[in-house]
């Protein structure tokens, strides 16, 4: 009886061991990251590049007259930024941008799954390089593609060669991240002025204004009438359509003044002599639509009433 339960035992120790030897084998080469198995076993052909009638409609980005941020412009810290891109296939939701001792890297959040990868450059040099050389997305919390990017510079066009995973070839695009979507004080160095650097005391002004952006055919009043009180500027922004229906400046809405012949808006300026960013509502086509301007507030113009 003692020897069969001994040799049980035995038995049940070996097996033991089996198992955990099992178990330890089956863990070799745990390191391997996830991302990396799924590269080792990438066998698409990245050659392909479309032709220009493959291509959708792409537009400019960015204004005439833009010139270059660079990351020493820009105070440390993460900012949310405003991207154009050439082509609307190319839309990116969100992006963060990061800046630390000069250096600039963004993470765009895309509206779609539909690329596979990214390369910072041309289609053409993108069927080139090598698939280390391709930024791969990550997936976010919400299931959206995300790609990190290093940024030379805002306000300056940046060629992102995109590959799509239905048409399994590289589309040319170009992405422009946007100097005047950073809150107001984090480029340094620049030509801004604001209400208290202009030594402008409560009271009424008219100031010259540009607009810049959608289809051209809109243009506003300048010289436009500012008003400044407790140190805050207003400018009245008077538009040649009666279509807008509303005006936003960041997450700010702003509703037209009762009475107006044409749309009219009171919004705030926080800086003069740069592009601020701001978007109007209208209501002239099939279905309202939020179209994106700038509008600049010449620093020098400003002259009391």
């Amino acid at each position: 009886m003692k020897k069969t339960f001994l040799a049980s035992a035995l038995c049940a120790a070996l097996l033991a061991g089996v198992l955990t030897g099992c178990g330890s084998t089956a863990n070799t080469g745990s390191d391997t990251t996830a991302a990396a198995q799924e590269q080792s076993k990438d066998t698409t052909d990245y050659s392909k590049v479309a032709s220009s009638a493959d291509m959708s409609s792409v537009q400019a980005v960015g204004e005439d007259g833009m010139e270059a941020v660079s990351g020493k412009q820009v105070k440390d810290g993460t900012y949310s930024v405003s991207v154009d891109c050439s082509s609307k296939m190319f839309h990116v939701t969100d992006c963060q941008l990061t800046v630390k001792d000069g250096e600039m890297t963004a993470v765009m959040t895309m509206s779609g799954t539909g690329y596979r990868c990214i390369y910072l450059g041309t289609g053409e040099q993108a069927s080139k390089a090598k698939p280390e050389d391709y930024i791969f997305p990550e997936t976010n919390k919400d299931g959206a593609d995300t790609f990190a990017i290093p940024v030379e510079a805002l306000d300056k066009g940046i060629s992102c060669a995109a590959f799509s995973k239905n048409k399994q070839q590289w589309y040319d695009r170009t992405i422009l991240l946007r100097a005047d979507s950073l809150p107001d004080g984090a480029v340094t160095g620049g030509s801004s002025k604001t209400v208290a650097e202009l030594g402008l005391q409560d009271g009424t002004y008219t100031v010259n204004v540009t607009l810049a952006g959608g289809s051209g055919r809109a243009s506003i009043q300048s010289p436009a009438e500012l008003t400044v009180a407790n140190g805050e500027a207003t400018a009245k922004i008077v538009w040649s359509s009666s279509n807008y229906d509303y005006m936003m400046v960041g997450d700010n809405k702003y509703e037209p003044v009762a009475g107006a012949e044409t749309s009219t808006f009171n919004i705030p300026v926080a800086a003069f002599g740069k592009k601020i960013a701001v978007q109007a509502d209208t209501t002239a086509m099939s279905q309202p639509y939020l179209i994106d301007y700038t509008l600049t507030f010449d620093a020098d113009s400003v002259k009391a009433k």
